[in-house]
């Protein structure tokens, strides 16, 4: 077959400037990694060259097992109508969360997220079940941090709200404003409201701050969703096998915990601590001179700045944040190490701002979240589907028996 245009290649001809098996080939194509169309003149495919060597750029060879290797942040492993990552911050159903976040609100971020019109998921009404067991819990609780508590008491919500499982798409998005409501409640040791979630928060954690309102808000809506981060990734694994939202829900919380994930934010957060009475200039050369790495800067995905934490930090400084922290920080990393500021660092700002309790970094990342895993939930649901990959296997050939070296026959 001849691509004298050059912006196609035969099957085989794929398949040798990637080193791969047919097979192999086939399988990016069904990923949607690799466009394939058929030729005008057979019934055989060609294959877009452009795909082909920019998925060879992306396959760096390497010794290591695929499982000690940094994931690739740009090989697509699934489709989603919900959200994608651009270099201008994320994009929620086709709008740019930055934008968004201008005059938004979390309640309506999670209608667009959750593609929902028919139904009004945050009338004042639609208020989440509480049953006696969970106020029990709540209580108990009480000093936790509000990220176990949530996952306590959430654990008994589904029990106690009679449509939790229903499978209607309007029914689900009124579950999962019931959730939110429900978790950021209990977040604040509070009752559930028809409050605006921001006020909520506002007046439980900074009720003297005028400006306190509108930054959460702004905050909320910039968190909402992020793709198939780690969280989001485990509650749709969770909810692929059939789980209600409630408990897809807790299964985002417990991965957003980890410290390479949500839990960043408080790291971020002992930094800024760390220079409020020190000059900044002096600590950088000193922890860059150490080795040692500065949470809140550099991402996966982002690599010449997160839109989202810009967004935030030029918002702090209008409302009289200090220099030092929304402009002299980045400013001085970014040329000491080359990361750039993420929205871990700029949350960690807003709760020192805000003087907002500790520990708080992760509470409003969590209650922003809850909403892009119910939206990935729902949609893993819809879809119906298992999701099951492989690892690849790099121990010992198959054929060993007990009893061989190292190994005990118990």
């Amino acid at each position: 077959m001849k691509n004298s245009d050059g912006l196609y290649l035969s099957a085989r001809e794929a398949a040798a400037e990637l080193a791969v098996s047919p097979a192999t080939l086939y399988a990016y194509v069904s990923r949607g990694l690799i466009r394939s169309e058929p030729t005008p003149d057979s019934r055989k495919n060609r294959y877009r060259a452009e795909d082909v060597r920019a998925l060879k750029e992306r396959r760096v060879p390497s010794p290591e097992p695929r499982g000690l290797r940094s994931f690739d942040a740009d090989l697509p492993v699934m489709d989603t109508e919900i959200s994608t990552i651009t270099e201008e911050g994320a994009i929620y159903r086709g709008v740019n969360c930055v934008d968004l976040s201008e005059s938004d609100t979390l309640e309506h971020t999670a209608t667009l997220l959750w593609d929902v019109s028919g139904v009004d998921p945050f009338d004042p009404d639609n208020q989440p079940e509480i049953s006696e067991e969970m106020r029990t819990i709540a209580a108990a609780a009480r000093r936790a941090a509000p990220i176990d508590r949530a996952i306590a008491v959430l654990a008994l919500a589904a029990s106690a709200d009679p449509r939790a499982f229903t499978r209607a798409p309007d029914g689900r998005a009124m579950v999962g404003a019931r959730i939110v409501r429900l978790l950021v409640a209990t977040m604040l040791n509070a009752e559930p409201s028809a409050e605006p979630l921001h006020r909520q928060i506002a007046n439980a954690w900074a009720p003297d701050n005028k400006h306190a309102p509108d930054l959460i808000r702004r905050a909320l809506v910039l968190l909402a969703d992020h793709e198939l981060n780690a969280s989001t990734f485990t509650a749709r694994c969770a909810a692929s096998t059939g789980l209600n939202l409630y408990d897809s829900v807790i299964a985002g919380l417990a991965a957003l915990k980890g410290p390479k994930h949500g839990g960043a934010g408080v790291l971020a957060s002992q930094l800024v601590k760390a220079l409020v009475d020190r000059d900044v200039e002096p600590m950088v050369r000193e922890r860059v001179a150490l080795g040692e790495r500065f949470a809140g800067f550099g991402h996966g995905v982002y690599k010449r700045g997160d839109p989202r934490a810009q967004s935030l930090l030029n918002a702090l400084s209008r409302a009289g944040a200090p220099r030092k922290f929304t402009r002299e920080v980045p400013e001085r990393i970014a040329e000491a190490t080359g990361e750039f500021v993420n929205i871990d660092y700029a949350l960690a700002v807003l709760v020192h701002a805000l003087r907002l309790p500790a520990g708080s970094e992760l509470a409003l990342f969590a209650m922003a979240r809850s909403v892009g895993w119910i939206a990935h939930a729902s949609e893993q649901l819809q879809f119906g589907k298992l999701i099951r990959p492989r690892a690849r296997y790099v121990g010992p050939a198959p054929g060993r028996r007990a009893g061989a070296a190292g190994i005990r026959d118990t």
